[in-house]
């Protein structure tokens, strides 16, 4: 009976498309139908000689290292050097020493994975293993970028150590087995990465024809993998994983044509990520994953697709380029004009498929400004970067005006995000009505940037398979700017990253009066404990540089708590005041810059069990 509740609030959430393949799908693993679509040892097979490929190879951004150049830096070397010595940023936050040949091993439970074990009898999630994700990071080679940037850079030569990688991660994962066969976004990545270094060190004597022959029998196989489990990714997960594969699969029919599959996978690709795209994002440039670091997942695989279609003749449905335009529109407006970062919005896992520059990790501006560059022919920024390069853009391939960034507010109401800016300022609001699943539970979270600094920050993310108490922290109310009722959250947590109850948004938008600028946001919110409204209004006043919160709740008897996440030395650049009869309470809580990094933060609360808060922030 519990089983059947349960499958019945997911779909009431989810739809019964969902329900219904993630039944059929578990019966199928679990009584070991699945293995059978991915076997095991599969025999030898060769499809074209080395030489052969040297000399016909399908044109890619790139056709070896011969013409490319990279700008030398004390950082890149930095970083070269320390992953040549088996260093990895994890989730480019922090390194992580690593054993040459272990790919298997968590680095944080120190449990190693059997290699023999078929992928689909693998969790996700384990209180035993740790997260998996630790094991899958090394695994998506990504790491080999910064070694093709150094070597242009510096004229060095380390191919014998790049397949040198790649074949001890071929001898340690026998096909369709173990951790690293268990995602088919993170094969896709691998292929990928695989693809840049094949074509970066063409003509090195490192590359020899056993060797070749060896790369290409486990990428036909990985790419074969992705195809055979589509579906998953299309219907059960529907998000930045299926915008992935399909763009993979399409990559793979284009630059493999001799695979037996390749036509398949090139027309299907292309007419599946097409498909994912026009679906996922939204008609006003807002993203379905309600993440801003997914987002900018998209943003490069979308420039990935681009430059890929158009050195092969190809192009995409204006559906397609229109949406990538879109994006551009959102993530440009909310983007603080001093540091080039944006809000800690949603899930973020640490994800950067592509680093071809020394940017942090949260700067966005590479990104964007390779696909604006794409899309515009015209830079986003005062300068271009170094991505250009890489993606083999020498010029634009799809005229649109370039985005224009003006000081003032800024509205895309689809995805429910507000904001103000000017050139000191970031003031961004989200007030959604999902129309997809929830990422985290931040109905009217409002971030603020000034001067450079996010003086009230969203929390992050942290880990996604971690304890309850933590997961609840950062995906639920408490890690946002909003307020909670009592330890509520706005919305009921079901399994994985799945919400029940989700929040609607019943107005939104902003307001001029005389010289201040008026956002008013009405969500329900709480919806499982009954007829709740959260009103909540933000009054900017940039002559005093005051911003003042105003929250309503109707319909909660509970305990109303306005949260504030600011770092430890916010007295410096803020004083909060609030209104009478709320009682101010500090504690030392945590915000996450990057996944598996947990930093301590200050979070200033104000409670009340009145119906309303008004809080000022003055700026110092």
């Amino acid at each position: 009976m519990t089983s059947v509740l349960h499958w019945w609030k997911l779909a009431g959430a989810m739809g019964w498309r969902y329900v219904i393949f993630r039944v059929l799908f578990e019966v199928k693993r679990k009584s070991g139908l699945l293995r059978f679509s991915f076997p095991v040892s599969p025999d030898g097979k060769t499809w074209i000689s080395l030489n052969e490929w040297r000399l016909s190879a399908p044109t890619f951004f790139f056709q070896s290292r011969a013409n490319l150049t990279a700008a030398q830096s004390d950082e890149l070397a930095g970083r070269a050097k320390r992953i040549l010595n088996y260093e990895i940023p994890y989730f480019n936050g922090r390194w992580r020493a690593v054993s040459p040949d272990d790919w298997l091993t968590n680095p944080i439970t120190g449990y190693q994975y059997d290699p023999s074990r078929h992928w689909t009898r693998i969790p996700d999630f384990h209180p035993v293993y740790g997260d998996i994700k630790y094991v899958w990071e090394r695994s998506r080679f990504s790491f080999l970028q910064t070694i093709l940037r150094y070597d242009a850079a510096y004229g060095q030569d380390s191919s014998g150590w790049v397949f040198g990688q790649i074949e001890n991660w071929v001898d340690h994962n026998p096909i369709n087995c173990g951790p690293n066969y268990r995602c088919s976004q993170e094969i896709s990545l691998r292929v990928m990465n695989w693809t840049l270094a094949l074509y970066f060190y063409r003509d090195s004597v490192a590359l020899t024809p056993a060797l070749f022959s060896k790369i290409l029998f486990h990428v036909y196989w990985q790419v074969k993998h992705v195809r055979g489990n589509i579906q998953f990714s299309r219907v059960a997960v529907r998000n930045n994983h299926a915008i992935t594969e399909t763009l993979m699969l399409y990559t793979a029919g284009l630059l493999f044509p001799f695979f037996e599959e390749s036509k398949d996978w090139k027309a299907l690709g292309k007419k599946w990520f097409e498909e994912e795209i026009a679906y996922q994002i939204y008609e006003d440039g807002t993203y379905l994953q309600f993440s801003f670091n997914y987002h900018r997942v998209v943003i490069q695989l979308l420039t990935w697709a681009f430059a890929l279609a158009e050195k092969h003749g190809e192009t995409f449905p204006e559906v397609v380029y229109q949406r990538a335009y879109a994006s551009l529109q959102v993530l440009m407006h909310s983007q603080d004009p001093v540091s080039g970062q944006l809000p800690n919005y949603g899930a973020n896992d640490g994800s950067l498929f592509f680093q071809w520059n020394d940017e942090p990790f949260r700067s966005y501006r590479p990104a964007l400004d390779a696909l604006h560059y794409l899309i515009t022919s015209v830079s986003a920024y005062s300068s271009g970067f170094e991505d250009r390069n890489w993606f083999g853009l020498g010029s634009g391939v799809k005229k649109f005006p370039a985005v224009f960034v003006k000081s003032g507010v800024f509205s895309f109401p689809i995805g429910g995000i507000y904001g103000f800016r000017d050139k000191d300022m970031l003031c961004w609001v989200v007030c959604p009505s999902y129309r997809s699943r929830p990422s985290q539970a931040d109905a009217l979270h409002l971030d603020l940037w000034y001067k450079g600094k996010n003086l009230l920050c969203d929390a992050g993310s942290y880990q996604y398979n971690t304890d309850a108490a933590t997961v609840k922290y950062f995906m639920g109310t408490e890690s946002h700017n909003t307020v909670m009722l009592g330890e509520s959250d706005q919305m009921i947590k079901g399994p994985r990253f799945i919400w029940l109850a989700w929040t609607k948004s019943n107005d939104a938008g902003w307001h001029i009066n005389h010289d201040q600028l008026i956002f008013k946001g009405v969500a329900q919110v709480y919806r499982y404990l009954g007829s709740i409204t959260q009103k909540r209004e933000v009054k900017i006043d940039l002559t005093q540089k005051i911003i003042t919160i105003k929250d309503d709740v109707a319909g909660s008897a509970l305990q109303l708590r306005q949260l504030w996440h600011v770092s430890l030395d916010y007295a410096k650049y803020m004083v909060f005041t609030s209104s009478a009869g709320t009682a101010r309470k500090e504690s030392v809580k945590f915000h996450s810059p990057t996944y598996g990094v947990k930093e301590s933060c200050i979070q200033l609360e104000f409670r009340t069990f009145g119906p309303s808060i008004i809080t000022q922030v003055r700026l110092l």
